[in-house]
Parts: structure tokens; C-alpha cells; sequence
């Protein structure tokens, strides 16, 4: 490796200068050019003293005015895509039998939208929350965010996004939420693709264009009065909810009793969609937790209603831990609300 951190050098498609400021693999480090961090191949790059002995001497300019100066226009940089996407950049290190292996990835939101965003992100990692940040992104830009330890996305990591623009507009949603979830499987494929292209990273799509404000419908309650339907004091709504339980029994002879002629599509459809029914019940009565029985099986029941539970809002914290009541097959949760 010819370049270290430090080094000066001149990209030599663009003919700027920048600096080295760390190594990334045999055939790639992270530059910074005019303020702006990103990777580059070193056959990309070149030190400057070729450039410096063969410019020629620059011919002293006279002097000119202050209102002899035009004013120079902006030029702006040029869109090469559409949307905001979440870039993920490998860093190369050698195992004991010198082969190239994923050390972290770094971690860019790139924005190619000609509107600047505000976002909030975080970063679950098993469950928890791992890493979180608050800040803006301008139109056609880069930002980095931070650096991910390989061995971290193997254990479900997701990805959340809250973005809103910078310059708020009536017409436009006052925010727009969304998430990335990565399988282990699907980033080894992602690897050896760009291994294959060689391509410097791989990206997913966050927000293609930002949404627009959907304007509630009001609703006449006099009408629906007069056409019969029932019409509950929102103050007093818990009295006409169903009662909640603390404890809820998905097995499918618990909530059918034909069921043995279902498929498992099925069966499965019938617990998710009762979950969610105690789930929402248990936050309207403001329970403190809530038990649900999934049982062990192949585990397909208990890793769907996991996947749900990390997206909800109220949810504190859940644990499938092992109870001399139900073994294995129980998962708790505890709720926050604000």
C-alpha cells in the first residue's frame, strides 16, 4: 500500500486535491476532498508533485477592483438518481490466510432529492437500541453516519428513519417514518456482488419522493346518528371496549374449534390477528405488561409477534425467557407510555 492517513493526493478524474484519511483496503481508501468524505479506489487517486512540476507558472494577474467584480453564478451538483438512500461502504481487513474479510461497514445517507431533510435515525440491534442520532441532511448531498462492526449485523439489525423537511410545506406530510430490516443471507449476497462488480458499496431506497399531507375527512356524526349507528363519548370509551387480558393463549384450539382442517398459513393468520386484537386492547386499558403463550414449535409464531413488537411504539422492553409455568413458549412485555 503506497498511501498512508495523511497523504496528500489529487483525484484524478476531477484534477482536486485532497487528503488520505484512512485505509480501507488493499485497493481502496476513504479521501477527503473540499470538505467531503468518501471512498476511492487508489488507481482513482494520485499523489501531487507529478501535478506540481508539470503546471506551468502562473502568470501574475493585475490587480482589479471590488466593482470591477462579477459575481461568480453557483453551480450546482449534478443528479445522478432519485430519493434518499441508506449506502453501506465495507472496510477490508486480512485474515491468517491473507484473504480479504469485511472488518465494518461505514454507514451514508445519500441524498439525491433536491429538497434538504431533517431526520431522526436509530439503530436496533437485537432487539435494542444501539445507536441514534438527530440531524439534517441538504439536498444532492452525502452524510455519514457512523461505523457498523460486521459481526453486529448478523444479529437482526433494523434500521428506523424519521425524515420531515427542512423547510416545512402545508402541502407535504409533517413527517415520513420507515425502516430497514437486514438478513445475514441478504448481506453476504450484497457482498459478493459488489466483490464481483467491483463496486465500492451497495444502497436500499429510504424515501423516494417525500408524501403529501392527506387531509383528514371529517366525519358527520349527526348523520351517522340518524343512520343508526351507536355513537360512544371518546371520554368514556374504555366502557365500551372489550375486556383486556393479562395473559393471552395464542394456541389455535384456544381460539378455534375448527381448526384441524386449516393450513398453516392459516392457523398462523388467526394467532397474529388475535395478538394484535389483545395487544391493542392491553394499550387502551393502559396494562402494565402482557403475557402471550405462543409455544416453542419451530418458533415461526414466536419470531413473527417479535418482529411486530419491535415496531411498536409502547412497547418497553419483551423477553422469552425460560418459566416454570410455561417453559419456553411465553413471551412478556412491558409497556411505556407517555
Amino acid at each position: 500500500m503506497k498511501y498512508q492517513p495523511g497523504d496528500k493526493i489529487i483525484v484524478l478524474l476531477t484534477n482536486e486535491e485532497g487528503i488520505v484519511l484512512e485505509i480501507m483496503s488493499e485497493k481502496m481508501v476513504l479521501i477527503e476532498v473540499n470538505g467531503v468524505k468518501f471512498p476511492a479506489y487508489t488507481d482513482q487517486i494520485d499523489f501531487p508533485y507529478f501535478k506540481m512540476f508539470t503546471e506551468q507558472r502562473k502568470i501574475e494577474k493585475k490587480k482589479v477592483f471590488i466593482d470591477q467584480v462579477q459575481k461568480e453564478k453557483a453551480t450546482p451538483k449534478t443528479k445522478e438518481g432519485n430519493g434518499v438512500m441508506l449506502s453501506f461502504i465495507p472496510v477490508f481487513d486480512k485474515d491468517i490466510f491473507d484473504d480479504d474479510i469485511v472488518e465494518k461497514f461505514k454507514l451514508y445517507l445519500v441524498n439525491q432529492n433536491e429538497d434538504a431533510y431533517a431526520f431522526n435515525y436509530n439503530l436496533m440491534i437485537g432487539g435494542v437500541s444501539d445507536f441514534q442520532l438527530k440531524n439534517s441532511i441538504e439536498a444532492l448531498s452525502d452524510f455519514y453516519l457512523h461505523d457498523v462492526k460486521f459481526e453486529d449485523l448478523s444479529d437482526s439489525p433494523r434500521f428506523e428513519f424519521e425524515f420531515a423537511l427542512k423547510e416545512p410545506d402545508k402541502k407535504k406530510a409533517p413527517y415520513y417514518e420507515t425502516s430497514l430490516k437486514l438478513k445475514a443471507k441478504q448481506l453476504f449476497k450484497k457482498i459478493e456482488e459488489i466483490q464481483l462488480k467491483n463496486e465500492p458499496g451497495f444502497s436500499y431506497l429510504l424515501l423516494d419522493d417525500y408524501p403529501n399531507k392527506v387531509e383528514e375527512e371529517r366525519v358527520d356524526l349527526d348523520r351517522l346518528g340518524n343512520a343508526g349507528f351507536r355513537i360512544y363519548d371518546a371520554g368514556r370509551i374504555k366502557q365500551n371496549l372489550d375486556p383486556a387480558r393479562s395473559v393471552v393463549d395464542l394456541h389455535i384450539e384456544k381460539l378455534t374449534d375448527t381448526w384441524k382442517h386449516l393450513s398453516n398459513f392459516e392457523i398462523l393468520s388467526i394467532q397474529l390477528k388475535a395478538f394484535e386484537k389483545y395487544y391493542e386492547l392491553a394499550i387502551a386499558h393502559y396494562q402494565p405488561s402482557l403475557t402471550v403463550i405462543h409455544g416453542v414449535g419451530a418458533g415461526k409464531l414466536r419470531d413473527e409477534i417479535h418482529d411486530l413488537l419491535k415496531l411498536k411504539k409502547e412497547v418497553k422492553s419483551f423477553v422469552n425467557q425460560y418459566s416454570a409455568q410455561y417453559g419456553y413458549g411465553a413471551t412478556e412485555i412491558y409497556f411505556e407510555y407517555k
